[in-house]
């Protein structure tokens, strides 16, 4: 006897086998045993939930010998005759290969012939949104008002094709994706009815792999069974499905916690000697991303039987929420690049060197992480230890004058091209879900005890007044997106005064001030106080400036094409057109 893909062995025959659609299952079960029947079904939802099957149970119990049920015995010949596809009144029509009106014709000309051995005649067309629209057209009146002894169930995976006047004429069901624990206990009915070996973390990562799909699962399964020559082991599916064994990430976060450039180096070395795919790695680091970001919100959001729950406890309380968000968005990012990179390595190291470059340096946890670690990171350098070091910095007259073409960036309010971590450029935060419209002054003073001291300079820099040149001279790091967006509303010796739009209130809370009026009073040489006002502001701030500058190199780049002779010669004789959004400024 030929081998039976699991797939098609354990495709469910009854409506209460089926695996996470128990919203459908209940309103088609009640329909049929109180018989009201609707003339024409639509199942909608991606490949691999369910659509076919539902079509093919709902023709049982619509034909069944026993009568029209919503549980069809499985044994009288109209039930086994659908179940191995010979039953001469049900027709699967597969509208991908039979788009055409005529075939649509066929269809319609023959239902109104009356069953040859079941109850109802049942059409179902598979992918019917790839009919065309004369097709569509054609079915209309037929579809609405079938002879009674005809039923259609319509399957498709993009209902948004389908035209509005064909979803008004159906009883519409959306079926969900599985969740992987669906699927995960799904394949452990399967191996343990099927007598077959496996570990409970290989059907996991299978479950997670199927991505929403029962029958992608089943697939999976039967090729790990292979891959594992007759058994389902952790190692065997992550080698096969490319996937990365979790310590390697953690050990990667633990590096990066610690700032260990080298250690990060050789997880990304580690990995390619086993010969993991790194778009796997990044996938799995952004997934364990938002599985500490979730515990640093909802401490308890983690399943106790989680198998890394310690582990991730542990990373969660080493990281500060802003730094799981930004690796979260490098991860992501990096792996979109991936196809990019000059080979998977390249850009996966490119992406954690990113991360390590990135990251705050006051950062001040260290975790060490292995899987039998339970208790809670310890903090490697207390705050009031920390002794801050001041190079003499010369006089802010003596910078020089800042170019147009600097390294100062677009803000991501009026440019969407910048990256989340151009945060030594113009970073704009964004809008606050529900801004307080009350002005509100925060000051912040040096006078903290654990706030380090900052050593008078022996030749301290003195400020002339222009508040963008010192923005861009300082290269400040995330307190930049504050300094950036900040209005200077007077100063003196020991003192900042600055204003914030109410939109950009979210960089000019007391952590962003604090790093703000360090670097300020590193600079100087002293203490600095630093005030922040929200309200609106009068006058240009350095991310207006550089805006402002930027549009009117653009503007000058654009006349610059326009006036080009060569460009005129070719728009007036060969008919040529400029693409305005081609242009950019050298």
């Amino acid at each position: 006897m030929s081998y039976q893909v699991l797939a098609r062995k354990w495709r469910p025959k009854t409506f209460a086998q089926l695996v996470g659609q128990e919203h459908v299952i209940k309103a088609l079960a009640n329909a049929f045993a109180s018989e009201r029947l609707h003339h024409a079904y639509l199942l909608t939802g991606t490949r691999g939930v369910g659509k076919t099957t539902i079509a093919r149970i709902m023709a049982k119990a619509l034909n069944c010998e026993t009568g029209i049920t919503s549980e069809p015995c499985g044994v009288c010949s109209a039930c086994t005759q659908i179940d191995s596809g010979r039953f001469v009144d049900l027709l699967e029509i597969d509208a991908a290969s039979n788009t055409g009106i005529d075939n649509i014709r066929e269809v319609l000309d023959n239902a109104q012939y009356a069953p040859t051995a079941g109850r109802f005649k049942v059409y179902i067309i598979d992918e019917v949104h790839m009919l065309s629209k004369s097709a569509f057209n054609a079915m209309l009146k037929t579809l609405e008002e079938p002879p009674s002894h005809v039923k259609f169930i319509l399957a498709t995976t993009d209902p948004q094709k389908v035209p509005i006047t064909v979803l008004s004429r159906c009883l519409q069901f959306s079926l969900r994706q599985m969740t992987p624990q669906q699927v995960t206990g799904h394949l452990n009915n399967v191996l343990q009815a099927e007598q077959i070996e496996y570990e409970a973390l290989a059907l996991n990562l299978i479950g997670h792999a199927a991505s929403g799909s029962m029958r992608d699962g089943l697939s999976l399964l039967d090729q790990a069974i292979a891959y594992g020559a007759g058994k389902v082991e952790e190692a065997g599916v992550r080698a096969m499905l490319g996937a990365v064994d979790q310590s390697y990430l953690f050990e990667l976060l633990t590096a990066l916690i610690q700032k260990d450039g080298p250690a990060l180096l050789k997880t990304a070395d580690a990995i390619a000697e086993r010969g993991l795919s790194y778009e796997a790695a990044l996938h799995e680091l952004a997934s364990l991303l938002q599985q500490i970001a979730l515990v640093q919100a909802v401490p308890n959001a983690l399943a106790d039987d989680l198998p890394l729950r310690e582990q991730i406890i542990a990373i969660a309380q080493a990281l500060t929420p802003e730094d799981t968000q930004l690796y979260y968005q490098i991860a992501l990012h990096g792996r979109r690049d991936l196809p990019l990179a000059p080979d998977e390595y390249a850009g996966f190291t490119m992406t954690i060197l990113r991360m390590l470059a990135f990251a705050p340096s006051d950062a001040g946890y260290v975790v060490p992480v292995n899987p039998s670690a339970t208790a809670a990171p310890q903090q490697s350098v207390a705050a009031s230890q920390v002794q801050t070091a001041v190079t003499p910095v010369a006089p802010l007259q003596a910078i020089p004058p800042v170019q147009a073409t600097s390294g100062l960036q677009e803000s991501v309010a009026k440019d969407d091209d910048t990256p989340p971590w151009r945060q030594d450029d113009v970073t704009v935060a964004t809008r606050p879900a529900a801004p307080q419209t009350s002005p509100v002054q925060v000051p912040v003073t040096p006078a903290q005890a654990d706030t380090p001291s900052v050593p008078a300079s022996s030749a301290p820099a003195v400020f002339n007044g222009d508040w963008r040149a010192l923005v861009v001279h300082l290269k400040l790091g995330q307190a930049g997106m504050l300094a950036q967006h900040a209005e200077l509303l007077g100063y003196d010796d020991i003192q900042f005064r600055l204003k914030v739009e109410e939109e950009y209130r979210s960089v000019a809370t007391r952590d962003y001030q604090e790093k703000l009026r360090l670097a300020l009073s590193e600079h100087f040489g002293r203490n600095i106080t630093l005030s922040v006002q929200i309200g609106e502001v009068q006058t240009e701030t350095p991310a207006d400036i550089h805006y402002r500058e930027k549009q009117e190199r653009q503007d000058q780049a654009v006349a610059a094409i326009n006036a080009d002779p060569f460009v005129q010669t070719l728009v007036k004789e060969c008919g040529a057109s400029i693409a305005i959004d081609s242009i950019k400024p050298i």
